[in-house]
């Protein structure tokens, strides 16, 4: 008993210490990342918040019923009161009153006033010597408030509001590209750095035998010593390039495990994209996607609509003149019952006026003001607009150049190793010098890296045409989500 006990906990180490190896594509990794990543869990909060802007916008749309009481309300105190002398006394007040309304408000989208259908009730007891009940009702009135010449904020809302939320969506398609980006850096960061451990290796073990080699050719004198010395010093300069290259490859392993959420015992094996999409991208193409698609046309949009706002509200302010008009019934009585009897009409009519005689120009300033920041937007817009028309342009030159680059690369890779395998051979022999055979060497790894990353830039090219223009060059579709689902979940 006691020795299994002692395997048991000596056998406890090696499995806590045990890692998990798992070989990752890069689909699988930008799948991953779009779920479990930090970035996409901003994205999508983000557009929560955009949701729901747009949700309280459509209710503010929409009829309003609210209720509103006082129950009850107790007063005991002494107010200030005027005589017919016009001296004032105080008088004590001692009641309890309780009242309560019933409203439904409606938004006029063609006006940008409002109307409401009001019911309330009113209730009075008088708690000193006799105690007597008052009651005061309004079955129904009907309220309108009308700005003249006010901007119409509801009007402006109905065309403003729709476009932020489709920039916030437009925003979200193209932050998931963006997590799509990112994972594409990480994952070749990460092969790049496993290639050049692989390379290191490599090269160590064929330092390492070239040098047992050359040893022997010294001692037959068929090489010098400085050739001997050269074969020592690559090896130690192999093995120094190898503990570089596991550092790198930890901590380049440590950056994308934490950026899809792996556990810290988890291994990742990155593979080695054996295709890519192959498109055919104009730039007028291009253009006319990002046009249609790209956050940033709908935001050129809102803010030409924000800036035409501010212009049309400060206008309105120059003058303000308002229309309130009530009309109802009302009745009162000692009685509940009696209250809704005999009732009596209830009108108001007011018209409000304020226009200033003189403000020293406040208002045309204010008025100039909004004119000025509008032409500043534009302008501003207008430049922003050649710089995004310009990088596409570059992105996709870039990308369609890459391509051919890719395949160049490729071919390099494969003649070079070919080329580094033959020269080995032809050292064994003695037919080339240690200089040769280290230029060849060279030439096959800087082959493998071009190639790693000539792969690298292709697919973050390609990922980067897709968040511009949120298309799905690969099926010929926009990109789309279901977007109540995304918040919801």
């Amino acid at each position: 008993m006691k020795l299994l006990i002692s395997l048991l906990l000596c056998a406890i180490p090696v499995i806590a210490g045990a890692q998990s190896r798992i070989e990752l594509s890069l689909d699988e990794a930008i799948a991953r990342a779009r779920t479990r990543s930090v970035n996409a869990a901003v994205a999508l909060d983000e557009l929560r918040q955009a949701y729901w802007e747009y949700r309280t916008y459509r209710a503010e749309l929409l009829p309003e019923v609210n209720f509103t009481a006082t129950l009850p309300g107790y007063y005991k105190q002494y107010t200030s009161y005027m005589n017919d002398a016009g001296s004032y006394s105080f008088v004590r007040n001692n009641y309890l009153q309780m009242n309560g309304e019933l409203s439904l408000t409606q938004n006029i989208w063609l006006t940008g006033g409002t109307v409401s259908l009001n019911t309330s009730l009113d209730f009075y007891r008088d708690l000193d010597g006799t105690a007597r009940n008052r009651f005061m009702s309004i079955p129904v009135a009907l309220t309108l408030n009308q700005p003249i010449f006010a901007a119409n904020k509801v009007k402006w809302d109905r065309r403003i509001e729709p476009e932020r939320y489709a920039e916030a969506k437009a925003a979200f398609l193209s932050a998931t590209e963006e997590v799509a980006m990112n994972t594409i850096q990480l994952y070749f960061n990460l092969l790049m750095a496993r290639e050049n451990l692989a390379i290191a290796r490599q090269n160590l073990d064929n330092a390492t035998k070239l040098y047992e080699v050359a040893k022997e050719k010294r001692a037959m004198g068929q090489i010098s010593e400085n050739d001997l010395l050269q074969m020592e010093l690559n090896r130690l300069e192999a093995r120094s390039s190898m503990t570089d290259c596991e550092s790198s490859m930890k901590s380049a392993m440590f950056n994308l495990r934490a950026f899809l959420d792996f556990d810290e015992s988890t291994e990742l094996v990155p593979l080695v994209p054996n295709s890519v999409p192959a498109v055919d991208i104009t730039y007028a193409d291009a253009l006319d996607k990002a046009i249609a698609n790209n956050k940033f046309a709908r935001n050129l949009r809102r803010r030409q609509l924000e800036a035409d706002y501010a212009v049309a509200k400060a206008k309105g302010d120059m003058r303000q003149i308002n229309l309130f008009a009530q009309i109802g019934y009302t009745g009162t009585s000692d009685r509940f019952s009696q209250a809704y009897n005999r009732l009596r009409d209830n009108q108001v009519v007011e018209i409000g006026i304020k226009i200033p005689l003189l403000d020293w120009g406040k208002r045309r300033g204010s008025v100039k003001v909004a004119e000025s920041n509008r032409k500043v937007v534009e302008s501003r817009m207008r430049q922003e607009t050649m710089n995004f028309n310009q990088d596409l342009f570059i992105l996709v030159e870039r990308f369609c150049n890459q391509q051919q680059q890719l395949d160049i690369a490729q071919r390099a890779d494969t003649i070079a190793r070919r080329r580094y395998a033959t020269n080995v051979e032809t050292f064994l022999i003695g037919r080339i010098s240690t200089l040769d055979l280290n230029d060849s060497q060279l030439k096959k790894d800087q082959a493998r890296q071009q190639f790693v990353n000539e792969l690298y830039l292709y697919w973050y090219y390609y990922y980067q045409l897709r968040s511009l223009t949120l298309w799905d060059y690969s099926a010929s579709t926009p990109l789309e989500t279901d977007f109540e689902r995304v918040v919801k979940q």
